[in-house]
């Protein structure tokens, strides 16, 4: 475990232990979790880019439309009492540590060797909770053993943001000190 390089990140984890009884319900979770990018407008905007329909058009704004539009169709289902719930995960805790295929939670709680169904909430654009399954190292720490392949770009993303910014502090406080 020596050679895992974590970096610091204040993110929330819900998880729950792995059981016969709720695996099913957390691998349908999990998929529908998954298919986030597949509703209606992000399938017309997969359709539209392949068909080359959207070279001409500014991707970024392209992008917060639609984004715009996801908002509008989840206050609609919220008003229309139609949101979907996530499951109530049993545990919440903080995640103070992050690399690439691992995490280290703050409090003790991970069963060494147990694997486990997590969500993440990413402070990413658009903002959302990343679905994963777990297997703890130690009572603090558990690898990544399967994410999705958008949410593992955008996590990967994430920690080098965040090996960025640590350097950067590092940097400054050798300038200042």
């Amino acid at each position: 475990m020596n050679d895992i390089r974590f970096v610091p990140a204040v993110l929330k984890l819900h998880f729950e232990v792995l059981h016969d009884n709720n695996n099913e319900n957390f691998r349908r979770e999990y998929t529908a979790l998954s298919e986030y990018e597949e509703d209606a407008i992000g399938q017309w905007l997969k359709i539209s880019k392949a068909r080359g329909e959207t070279k001409d058009t500014d991707e970024v704004l392209l992008n917060l439309l639609v984004e715009l539009h996801k908002k509008v169709d989840a206050l609609t289902a919220l008003v229309k009492n139609e949101e979907t719930k996530l499951l109530t995960l049993a545990h919440t805790t903080d995640i103070l540590e992050i690399g690439f295929d691992h995490i280290r939670i703050e409090d003790s709680l991970f069963d060494t060797g147990r694997e486990y169904y997590g969500r993440i909430e990413m402070p990413v654009f658009p903002k959302r909770e990343m679905a994963l399954f777990l297997k703890s190292i130690d009572p603090y720490t558990a690898e990544i053993i399967l994410m999705h392949e958008k949410d593992m770009r955008d996590w990967n993303a994430y920690v080098v943001a965040k090996e960025r910014a640590m350097i950067r502090e590092l940097k400054k406080g050798k300038r200042d000190g």
